[in-house]
């Protein structure tokens, strides 16, 4: 049976006693029975593979795979992934970049299957850091199965400050946050933004999302967050939201719940 990670609590202080507890629970768990015999699979058959077709045949590489991008339940959808690894990225009409999800595209510049590319399967550097990947990503969902807040906020600590060293432009930066769905939820959530929010024009958005972070954090860069202390500040205003919400609480009207946000906000 794989180490289960220990959620305490929920909102600010469950959050904290993750941090704390973080790297023995998560060597416990990489160190599980279940998830070394995948790794070991993985790393032992995946340089044999030289096409997508081939990756896709082979449901435990396949869940390795898609599992280090957080794609796992993309894994009974062969045919989708088959044709996003064998599009590429190279070309804009490849499928990967029509999606707004970013995680696709990634997925399938990992691999390199695509028309002019060279595939990484024989490449173990690369390939050690798709393990790297999945470790990191499965004790997230572990983690998600009995918190999914706890999940993005882990999520978040590390994609967010990854996207802030990018070299590209902050329209870019914010555009590609948005393609990120963990990211995208707690920005949404931490901004206090509406379920509807996604139906607007999508330039409108990015707007949206920079004037309210401005509003919070003094800044709408997204490379503000390559400072700890920012995304500490987003994660646990974010925390606090979610946790107002699970109560139901309306923090228009309830003292307490002002005060937790206020708290979030300024911590």
């Amino acid at each position: 049976m794989s180490f289960q990670p220990v959620i305490v609590g929920s909102g600010i202080a469950g959050w904290k006693f993750l941090q704390r507890t973080y790297e023995p629970q998560f060597d416990t768990f990489a160190n599980s029975s279940q998830l070394s015999r995948d790794i070991e699979y993985f790393t032992e058959t995946i340089g044999t593979i030289e096409t997508a077709e081939d990756l896709i045949k082979d449901r435990r590489l396949l869940s390795v795979a898609l599992g280090a991008f957080g794609l796992q339940d993309d894994l009974d959808n062969r045919y989708f992934i088959q044709k996003i690894l064998e599009d590429g990225t190279a070309s804009d009409d490849a499928l990967a970049n029509k999606l707004t999800d970013d995680r696709y595209k990634r997925l399938s510049e990992a691999f390199g299957f695509g028309p002019g590319e060279l595939s990484s399967t024989t490449n173990p550097p690369k390939m050690a850091k798709i393990v790297e990947h999945f470790k990191v990503q499965s004790f997230e969902v572990s983690v998600g199965e009995q918190n999914d807040t706890m999940r993005i906020a882990l999520y978040a600590q590390r994609e967010l400050a990854n996207l802030a060293d990018e070299d590209m432009s902050e329209e870019a930066k914010w555009f590609t946050l948005m393609g990120l769905p963990p990211l995208r939820s707690m920005f949404e959530t931490a901004l206090g933004l509406p379920t509807s929010f996604g139906q607007i024009d999508i330039d409108q958005q990015q707007e949206v999302l920079r004037e309210k972070t401005r509003s919070i954090t003094g800044d709408d860069t997204v490379a503000q967050f390559a400072n700890t202390e920012n995304i500490n500040r987003l994660t646990q205003l974010f925390l606090a939201r979610s946790q107002i919400a699970v109560i139901g609480i309306d923090a228009s009207s309830n003292a307490n719940a002002l005060t937790l946000l206020q708290s979030a906000a300024y911590s």
